[in-house]
């Protein structure tokens, strides 16, 4: 059979025009998802430095069973630094739960004139009390409860200057497998306050990276969470990441949490825990098996106050 030349020369320039297709859908590609990282860094700075973000948290105060008086005067339970009434109000603990007495006429509940009322503690709708540039919530660890003080005007909020980061590299944008866990188990996880938090483990998460095996759990921070949440560390906390953990978020995988499928972990996305701008937070650390011998050159660095 005999084939002429010009159609070695079509199908050369076929060829030829799918393969600058595919490098031009790759180069699309990899151009909008270095776009929608910096994008999601830039929001992430924002969220930090928001009038209530981490960077605004001055202040950590453990709740005693009884009374707790909290203002501005020195014979308070828990004196508040700030331009605020001298008794902005009292939390009584009792029992497991906290309640509200005696608030001051500047004292706002849930941007209302405060009245007493037991005080809803974390979750999706907490009391949040408000006092000129303070903002005040009641917390709940472990079998605990303190008060944490927000200022938006806190030196670490109005000096701030930004957060560093390694550049982004696609190669450590990284599909995983993933092993579900059937039924899911329960994982302790430790916080950096000393307590320890039941949070259920759905699965692992297992990839290659640089030629070695690398097995991930995450665990669900809530009810009806939408992600998963990752708490790890690796090598890079010695010298150039925040040493006690960095924290990843991902998608649940194509399949659900229950079959086994693949997921996406974009390790540019790592970030520092609330413990790494201020040291009132209550981050959680990472479990044994999140202690990675690899290192992660991806995501953020450690802070510079």
């Amino acid at each position: 059979m005999k084939v002429h030349r010009h159609t070695f020369s079509w199908l050369a320039v076929s060829f030829a025009t799918l393969l600058a297709a595919a490098a031009t859908a790759a180069v699309n590609i990899d151009t909008q998802w270095k776009s929608d990282l910096l994008q999601w860094r830039t929001q992430r700075a924002q969220q930090l430095s928001a009038p209530d973000g981490w960077l605004t948290l001055v202040g950590l105060e453990w709740l005693q069973p009884g009374k707790n008086t909290f203002g501005a005067a020195a014979d308070n339970r828990i004196r508040l630094n700030a331009p605020v009434a001298d008794h902005l109000g009292v939390l009584e603990l009792k029992g497991d739960g906290v309640y509200l007495s005696a608030p001051a006429a500047s004292l706002l509940a849930n941007d209302a004139p405060a009245h007493a009322i037991k005080v809803d503690t974390d979750g999706p709708n907490p009391t949040v009390l408000k006092a000129g540039t303070l903002t005040l919530l009641v917390i709940h660890r472990g079998d605990r409860f303190a008060l944490r003080i927000k200022d938006s005007q806190a030196p670490t909020r109005t000096h701030f200057q930004g957060l560093h980061w390694y550049a982004p590299d696609p190669h450590y944008r990284i599909e995983a497998k993933w092993i579900p866990f059937n039924p899911p188990h329960e994982e302790s996880i430790p916080t950096i306050i000393g307590t320890t938090l039941k949070l259920p483990v759905p699965g692992v998460a297992e990839f290659t990276l640089d030629g070695k095996t690398v097995q991930l759990e995450p665990v669900l921070e809530e009810p009806g969470a939408k992600q998963l949440f990752f708490i790890l560390r690796d090598t890079t906390s010695k010298t150039t990441t925040y040493g006690a953990a960095r924290f990843l978020y991902a998608d649940f995988p194509d399949h659900g949490l229950d079959k086994p499928g693949r997921l996406v972990l974009d390790f540019n996305r790592l970030q520092n825990p609330p413990c790494a701008y201020t040291p009132y937070a209550t981050c959680p650390l990472p479990p044994q098996q999140n202690k990675l011998a690899v290192a992660l050159p991806a995501g953020e660095q450690r802070y510079s106050h």
